[in-house]
């Protein structure tokens, strides 16, 4: 059965820039350790005693396979009640050579939702390291299936993870002894972030939460939360000018009054939405094309899934040990969407994914072509797309935002 757990698929209806790329794939587990922490749920305010977290990255990399053969069984992969172990398949080959005698490749960190795990975006890890990023998925301590704690402890460091990451990779390209030496380019920095992942992307290209979220009853006790607020030192000491830009799918919080329009003016870096129309958990609109609406110092996307839900293009394929008991309470249901195929899915947020990267952290004017498209005259109505066969961008819509306000 763990054969049919592929996160390589692409469908023969695939837009054309989710094929994959020249390059073979590399990949490796690498742990990190994030100093001197608050741990918010053990304490309030400042007595919150400070502790370390460790986070595991899987890290997919452009390799040099010296007569290798492409493919890889990920193995013991919690699903998502914490207990069972399952096995993913991919074409990415463990502990590969790295790709010489190439330009440093962008940076793409990857950060999963509430719960989730490094392995739950991990078609895109595969699919960008074959188009020649280094990609870098985390499992966010107190935060895993296997590890889920208070939901304080990922509100408090989703974002900060993010950054410590991306310091983290620095330190391992400057290291002649890594493997990363050399090959990645951490001032050429992206983030893609799912739900929770969408939350501290958020704040971690400039949005700061607002002050309602800092005494709501499920954030950090002692409002230890309001180092993310916006306008606070702490916050703006945070900012990281290597983070180019940002892709946020089903990104949390506005419906429970995390973001107001101040603090989402603090986004000024390009930024790709992706959301399902009936998101039931970040809501829509309102909710994330609220967000993408708000973001009015920041050039901006948003891609629109017609009638899907919160699973919306990033959580990879049901694996096959969850497709059991009743949907939508079964585990089958955390993964998979009602109405459009995740496989699709999937293919298509790899497709606009290349091209908003390709774009933004590569200054490839030609990707841009890929982005500029031609809605219908009515919403998700008939539209032929660049890169797309006729008729097969149905059910989808891009807007497009400049920055309106200096």
């Amino acid at each position: 059965m763990a054969q049919a757990n592929r996160i390589d698929t692409v469908l023969p209806d695939a837009p054309e820039l989710a094929l994959r790329g020249p390059h073979s794939v590399g990949v490796r587990t690498l742990t990190v350790t994030s100093p001197d922490r608050l741990d918010v749920l053990n304490g309030a305010g400042s007595d919150a005693p400070l502790y370390d977290r460790p986070l595991v990255l899987e890290i997919w990399y452009p390799a040099d396979l010296q007569g290798q053969q492409p493919g890889t069984t990920y193995t013991d992969v919690p699903l998502v009640d914490g207990v069972t172990r399952i096995a993913l398949e991919g074409q990415a080959v463990r502990d590969a050579a790295p790709l010489q005698g190439r330009p440093a490749a962008p940076l793409v960190i990857v950060s999963h939702g509430y719960p989730g795990n490094r392995f739950l975006l991990s078609h895109f890890g595969e699919h960008l390291a074959s188009k020649g990023y280094v990609v870098a998925a985390i499992d966010h301590f107190e935060s895993t299936y296997d590890n889920q704690l208070g939901f304080a402890s990922t509100l408090m460091h989703r974002s900060p993870d993010q950054l410590f990451v991306l310091d983290a990779i620095a330190d391992e390209a400057a290291d002649p002894a890594s493997f990363l030496n050399a090959i990645v380019d951490p001032d050429r920095t992206a983030i893609i972030g799912y739900s929770m992942g969408g939350y501290g992307a958020l704040i971690s290209a400039g949005a700061g939460v607002s002050d309602t979220s800092t005494q709501l009853g499920f954030a950090p006790a002692g409002g230890n939360l309001a180092a993310l607020q916006a306008g606070t030192p702490t916050y703006d000491a945070q900012r990281d000018p290597r983070l180019k830009a940002i892709i946020a799918i089903g990104p949390w919080g506005f419906n429970a009054g995390f973001w107001d329009a101040r603090g989402l003016t603090g986004i000024t870096i390009p930024t790709l939405f992706m959301a399902g129309s009936l998101d039931q958990v970040s809501g829509y609109d309102p909710g994330v094309r609220t967000l993408y609406q708000s973001a009015v110092n920041a050039e901006r996307y948003l891609l629109t899934f017609d009638n899907a839900g919160h699973n919306a293009a990033a959580p990879m394929p049901a694996p096959i040990e969850s497709q059991t008991g009743a949907v939508p309470d079964s585990p089958f249901g955390h993964y998979a969407d009602a109405v459009w195929s995740t496989q699709r899915m999937n293919n298509i947020a790899q497709h606009f994914a290349t091209a908003f990267l390709d774009t933004h952290l590569r200054d490839d004017p030609s990707q841009r072509r890929y982005l500029d498209v031609t809605q219908s005259a009515e919403p998700f109505g008939e539209q032929d797309w660049p890169g797309f066969a006729p008729n097969t961008a149905r059910g989808l819509r891009l807007e497009h935002a400049y920055p309106t306000e200096k």
